[in-house]
């Protein structure tokens, strides 16, 4: 099986190996055919095997299918709609199966919009963690980044557009406005756009509204760095507002912000 990155918005960046991999294939799983086939068109290759769709919503049914083809010697490759494979994309279950099974899995690397944001963003990049995407919800989304408070390390994550109004906002709200970040949008491609600054000034410049997909890059914590003991109660108070024990959510908010569970409860208890 063979993991392919494809190009996050410059066809330029795709590799001889992945034009290859395009033309000899038995299988090509792709997360969109069509993209697929806009992308073969502008590589001028014309994959071989046959294409079949493999995105969220049909990658456990198609499982079997790609394992039995696999288990008969034919090359399956797995492309997504930019970067790389199983990174918030399409590919972890059939990785994980093809482990399962001793079944050789092989990477053709290239293009990935966490490492190009990290990159250019012009934070520390010796440490770096990727969490995916902010919760949708925005009471889940606040305890997310509540969590980041103390992160040590370069934190990298993707976030819709129409979101990210929001997700900063939060972000400012947990992390206060000091924290530095960087937004990429439009990753190379022809409106490629690199935002620098404050959590404060980045969430003031994406209320007007942003287009284009999105990463975020967040600076570590400075050492000691942390809420307030009022802003944990006010987290705590704002997960009981959203159904959970007092005790509960005392005890998790303590945890990973690294204080007392007793003096947080207490503290929730006598309003802060």
């Amino acid at each position: 099986m063979v993991l392919a990155a494809t190009p996050l918005g410059d066809v330029r960046d795709a590799s001889p190996r992945l034009v290859d991999a395009l033309a000899t294939a038995e299988v090509v799983a792709a997360e969109d055919t069509r993209r697929l086939r806009s992308l073969a068109a502008a590589l001028d290759v014309t994959p071989s095997g046959r294409v079949v769709s493999f995105y969220d919503q049909v990658e456990q049914a198609r499982l079997p299918g790609l394992l039995e083809a696999l288990r008969e010697g034919s090359t399956v490759l797995l492309v997504t709609d930019a970067g790389m494979p199983s990174v918030s994309d399409p590919g972890y279950r059939l990785v994980a199966a093809c482990a399962a099974e001793d079944i050789r899995v092989t990477c053709l690397p290239g293009p990935s919009a966490v490492t190009t944001a990290l990159a250019v963003s012009g934070l520390p990049s010796d440490r770096f963690c990727f969490d995916g995407f902010p919760p949708r919800k925005a009471g889940e989304r606040r305890r997310w980044f509540a969590g980041l408070a103390h992160e040590p390390r370069t934190c990298v994550f993707f976030e819709s557009p129409h979101r990210l109004a929001d997700s900063l906002a939060d972000a400012v709200a947990e992390l206060g406005p000091d924290r530095r970040a960087a937004v990429c949008r439009e990753l190379t491609k022809t409106y490629e756009e690199v935002r620098r600054g404050t959590l404060g000034e980045l969430a003031e410049w994406a209320a007007d509204g942003v287009r284009g997909e999105v990463t975020v890059v967040l600076a570590p914590a400075e050492p000691g760095e942390g809420p307030s003991m009022g802003s944990l109660v006010a987290e705590v108070k704002q997960r009981v507002a959203d159904g959970e024990r007092l005790k509960t959510a005392a005890a998790e908010v303590a945890a990973a912000a690294g204080v007392s569970k007793k003096a947080l409860y207490d503290a929730a208890i006598s309003g802060g």
